[in-house]
């Protein structure tokens, strides 16, 4: 409650209101304005579903928002991946309760209890694990197995009093800082030591997860995993490289794009760029790959330059990840790849502040992450060297004196949800500067003045 109370004035109207129902300050049903936030914060194909979680969210927590015409995408776990085919079960039958409807089939209840091991969260996800315990509550014999799980996640409160979403992201940010520390020039002997750990966590089907406590791989996790070991020693990873290569081309989809979890689900953008971004490594791929991944990616985006929501807040995101895949794929050439990147590099022209930085979304306050990815296009290739000045003195302006990178949550997950994993602002500022400081050559003395003696200036090269 402690916990709760210091964050219902977080400025977000979902958090704020989920906190204010849980410490019973709400007297009637949430505002249909706080459940349609949702709708603009998630890719189109998860709008229902996401729906359906926050109404049962509220539903959990004594404020059910009132019945709905639900979509029928809410409840279809057809084509869903295993985390989200449990969340749905979980959902729906919190929602059936409340609308009198009968209890779960036998099915449901066995693919729910099936979640339910003393001691162990499911797949390290919290969200799911509280969600199934509140869907078996009060249902018969169900008792026993509803107090153990509670048990579970007692074990996993935080010293602030509050709970995860997940018990970690270990891997994640594993991937995610080896690959920021190799760009950054960091010593070989750790790199070896990060890269040692990844092989080990690697899965049965050659990918990564976002922890090793989970068994479901997902394309962001192996797609940093690739980049990272062919970039340090291609030779002495390669049969790990290898195998998570075979991962990502696995979940391929028929529309040429890349889901973040399973084949048969949804392609996304930032996925498609991220793993267009690992297999530019590979020599051998199946025909069409690259291209038709590309052209996925040119058809997602919008005329301003953005793509559809992902698995973080600033739109810059997609947009660093797309620019580079474009780069390491080579086929800027082609006309919609080209007019994809000219868009691209109109919207971070036009992003910028006058304080150098850039925002999470048009309008939003200047953070470090945002300018992490921004900074990232800008050193890649764009003309003049002043824009990236400029987001490079942002940055460095908030990086505090242990190192450590003053910045907002970015990541979410699930989706709409911000979580903070203060490590990630370290890591993607580390490799922004990163990429920067590939760009530049130091500035030196000439080895000999002039013949009549004076002193020559010192030599610069501009990003």
């Amino acid at each position: 409650m402690r916990y709760l109370e210091h964050h219902r004035s977080t400025g977000d109207l979902l958090d704020a209101a989920l906190a204010e129902t849980a410490l019973g300050q709400v007297g009637q049903p949430v505002r249909p304005e706080a459940l349609d936030t949702i709708t603009d914060r998630v890719p189109d194909f998860a709008g229902a579903r996401k729906r359906a979680l926050v109404h049962a969210l509220f539903t959990m927590l004594g404020a059910a928002p009132g019945r709905e015409d639900w979509d029928p995408r809410a409840f279809d776990v057809s084509a869903l991946h295993p985390w989200a085919a449990v969340q749905v079960t979980a959902v729906k039958a919190v929602l059936g309760r409340t609308a009198g409807k009968p209890l779960p089939c036998a099915d449901a209840l066995d693919l729910l209890a099936s979640t339910q091991r003393r001691g162990t969260v499911w797949e390290g996800n919290l969200l799911i694990h509280l969600s199934v315990l509140h869907a078996l509550a009060d249902l018969p014999g169900m008792g026993a197995t509803v107090e153990e799980g509670l048990g579970t996640a007692l074990l996993h409160q935080r010293e602030d009093g509050g709970m995860p979403f997940v018990t970690d992201t270990d891997t994640w940010c594993t991937v995610t800082t080896g690959l920021a520390l190799h760009a950054a020039g960091a010593p070989r002997p750790l790199l070896h030591r990060v890269a040692r750990y990844l092989v080990t966590v690697q899965q049965e089907d050659g990918g990564w997860s976002y922890t090793d406590r989970a068994r479901l791989s997902d394309t962001d996790c192996t797609s940093v995993a690739i980049e990272f070991l062919h970039q340090l020693d291609p030779r002495a990873y390669r049969d790990s490289i290898r195998r998570g290569a075979g991962a990502l081309i696995a979940v391929r989809g028929a529309d040429g794009g890349f889901p973040t979890y399973g084949a048969g689900t949804p392609s996304e953008a930032c996925m498609t760029a991220a793993a267009v971004n690992a297999l530019s490594t590979q020599d051998h791929l199946p025909n069409g790959v690259m291209g038709s991944a590309l052209h996925y990616l040119a058809n997602s985006q919008d005329q301003g330059g953005c793509f559809p929501p992902g698995w973080s807040r600033s739109r810059l995101h997609t947009l660093f990840r797309v620019h580079l895949a474009v780069s390491h794929a080579g086929r800027p050439t082609l006309p919609p790849v080209r007019a994809m990147q000219e868009r691209i590099t109109s919207l971070v022209c036009a992003a910028q502040r006058e304080d150098g930085g850039f925002g999470l979304q048009d309008g939003s306050r200047s953070d470090a992450i945002s300018t992490s990815y921004a900074l990232i296009i800008l050193a890649a290739g764009y003309p003049h060297p002043a824009p990236a000045v400029g987001a490079a003195r942002y940055l460095l302006s908030h990086v505090r004196a242990d190192g450590s990178v003053d910045s907002p949550p970015d990541m979410v997950g699930p989706r709409p949800f911000p979580y903070h994993v203060p490590v990630l602002a370290d890591a993607f500022t580390l490799l922004a500067l990163g990429h920067l400081n590939s760009r530049i050559r130091p500035s030196r003395p000439m080895a000999e003045g002039p013949r009549n003696g004076g002193a020559r200036p010192f030599e610069r090269t501009a990003p």
